[in-house]
């Protein structure tokens, strides 16, 4: 994964290379300085998916253009879709302009002119889509650029969906990084239409970033409704309906994801940690509940399967 860093240089060189940094890791685009001091640390990591291509970026006070003549010199339409960590991001685009605090997203449409001034010291994920992928979700339209969107309702799948696919790596493949990617846009392209048409929610794209969140904290002991609610900025019972046409509730696919995950350490032999200390991590406080809903899933107990005995149904990968 490429990292470009500017602090190993010397100061007088860090804000030029920064210049250069950003054209090759992005689109084109000019920066210009807000504050007139030496040295210019700033720091970009990129991880590519398939088409989607993600960015972390940390940087100074600055401009950011990408203008008519970056515009030209652009050869492929991206969306770039930046959820803000630290720092404010004033943007504009196409006569629209927003403030985008911390835990808020914008887009913005490589093919028409943009431009950022952010303030502070900022952080932010930054994910490259091509237009296609949005486009196609919202009958040939682009989605709102410029806006900064919130935490609430489909907002919040984004913001989620994004901290959470910036943890992904090769354990998932070519066929599930490309299903990520289709459930990114769609939670984009509901947010966005939400904008609209408020109440929106695509109950796909939102089951999706819940599920990956589950499987990021299944060793949270405070996961529950009540937490991925809150996580989510949905209700109690919107959690439920979106898990109402698939094969389990929701408490069920945390629950069986739960014995996926310590069936996979079990079987590691890499794993050092007690069957207990395993199912208490995960949840199961009660041993004797923990092997009876462990046989009832893989047909084997859990000092089965340590000792090797296969687990058929297992298929979630130790992460």
């Amino acid at each position: 994964m490429p990292v470009w860093d500017s602090t190993p240089l010397p100061e007088r060189e860090q804000f030029d290379y920064w210049n250069d940094v950003i054209c090759r890791a992005f689109v084109p685009l000019r920066a210009a300085r807000r504050a007139d001091r030496p040295g210019f640390g700033a720091r970009v990591e990129t991880r590519p998916l398939v088409e989607v291509n993600r960015a972390r970026i940390l940087s100074q006070p600055q401009e950011t253009v990408h203008g008519a003549r970056e515009v030209a010199e652009t050869d492929t339409a991206y969306y770039f879709v930046n959820l803000q960590l630290a720092g404010r991001c004033a943007v504009r685009q196409g006569g629209r302009e927003s403030v985008v605090e911390p835990g808020q997203f914008t887009v913005v449409d490589t093919t028409e002119p943009y431009f950022f001034d952010l303030h502070g010291e900022w952080r932010m994920l930054s994910y490259r889509v091509p237009h296609a992928h949005l486009r196609s979700r919202l009958g040939g339209r682009g989605p709102g650029t410029a806006v900064a969107v919130g935490r609430a309702g489909a907002g919040g799948v984004v913001t989620a969906l994004m901290q959470a696919l910036w943890q992904v790596g090769d354990e998932v493949g070519r066929t599930g990084a490309l299903d990520l990617e289709q459930s990114f846009a769609s939670a984009v392209a509901a947010a966005t239409a939400a904008r609209a048409e408020p109440g929106r929610i695509d109950r796909a794209a939102v089951r999706a970033a819940v599920l990956q969140h589950v499987r990021d904290h299944l060793d949270d002991r405070n996961l529950s409704v009540t937490t991925v609610c809150r996580r989510f900025a949905i209700s109690p019972r919107t959690l439920h309906n979106l898990f109402a046409e698939a094969e389990d509730s929701f408490g069920a696919t945390v629950r069986a994801l739960r014995l996926d995950r310590c069936a996979a350490l079990l079987t590691d032999p890499a794993t050092s940690a007690t069957v207990t200390g395993i199912a208490t991590a995960h949840g199961f406080d009660d041993p004797t509940s923990f092997s009876r809903a462990f046989r009832r899933r893989f047909g084997v107990s859990p000092r089965e399967a340590r000792q090797g005995a296969p687990c058929t149904n297992s298929t979630l990968p130790v992460r």
